[in-house]
């Protein structure tokens, strides 16, 4: 990967507090790079606005010049030495703007807080954040209200074995934003792969044998024993600890989450493959899938 030099922070005008900004400022600072605070606002974030608005002065009228705004977000981050930079459009819908805007940032990362969403948003309705997690072309890290720790922990979510088709070059790409952003902000580095073992997979659709037939000790131990193989070969040339590779069971939108809260994670990375069509909407993808159960920050990237 390339030197972080610039962070683009997506600043939702509705919202009082905003746990991007004390990590956007954090890693600036690491990698000696400019921010700049964007916001897009919107006809419906307005009237967001405006109701809370009226709810305290009914008399007030709606300032739709949001530059203020970030420039009280800016000062602070100027005054603790930071190059900080604000810009404000307006669009139709949020994603697009955001995308648009997205297009001409020279930025190397972007930085967006994010919020629970219920299962008809994530599958039937596309909000903000599945279409940015789908069609940004820049890591995009969508950071939640829980603060980073004082001993940081930073984990890399990988698939050695490519089972979910995911081409080789994800995983490095994958473990290198894990390890510069680990070594800038001196935090300890994990790598995990989740998987499901062949012997289960392949009798799964089996009606006819028992699948415990074929679970055999002596073939999860076989298999235990190559994807750990396989994880140190892909993990080796980045300095990751023995004892901070991780190797686990099951789905990975359901382990990854459980394995982030035992690690007390602050940061899980994950790779996405962009999808068309149905398949994206009833499929979609491991990150989208476990980021709603994830207890920390979640920095996704593409090959």
């Amino acid at each position: 990967m390339s030197r972080i030099r610039n962070i683009l922070v997506i600043v939702d005008p509705t919202a009082s507090d905003h746990p991007s900004l004390q990590k956007a400022e954090l890693l600036a600072k690491r990698f000696d790079a400019r921010v700049e605070l964007f916001i897009c606002d919107t006809q419906a974030a307005r009237e967001a606005r405006l109701l809370a608005q009226r709810a305290v002065d009914p008399s007030r009228l709606l300032d739709v010049n949001l530059k203020p705004t970030l420039e009280v977000l800016a000062q602070p981050l100027r005054a603790r030495g930071l190059d900080v930079s604000t810009d404000c459009a307006f669009a139709d819908s949020l994603a697009d703007g955001l995308m648009e805007r997205i297009k001409r940032t020279s930025a190397q990362l972007i930085i967006k807080d994010t919020h629970h969403h219920t299962l008809l948003h994530r599958t039937i309705i596309t909000n903000t954040d599945w279409h940015l997690i789908r069609g940004s072309h820049l890591p995009l890290l969508l950071t939640k209200p829980k603060p980073w720790s004082e001993r940081l922990r930073v984990i890399a979510a990988v698939d050695p074995g490519h089972v979910n088709d995911k081409p080789a070059i994800l995983d490095h790409k994958i473990l290198e934003w894990t390890r510069a952003i680990a070594t800038r902000i001196e935090a300890s580095l994990h790598a995990v792969h989740v998987y499901v073992p062949l012997t289960i997979a392949a009798t799964a659709g089996n009606v006819v044998a028992p699948m415990a037939s074929t679970l055999t000790p002596e073939a999860m131990e076989y298999e235990d024993k190559e994807k750990r193989k396989e994880l140190r070969a892909l993990t080796s040339e980045y300095g990751i600890p023995e004892g901070c590779l991780h190797l686990d069971l099951g789905v990975a939108a359901d382990v990854l989450p459980r394995k982030a809260e035992e690690l007390n994670a602050d940061l899980m990375v994950m790779g996405v493959i962009a999808r068309r069509g149905l398949q994206r909407i009833f499929i979609g993808s491991t990150a989208e899938r476990a980021l709603e159960k994830m207890p920390c920050d979640v920095l996704v990237v593409k090959a």
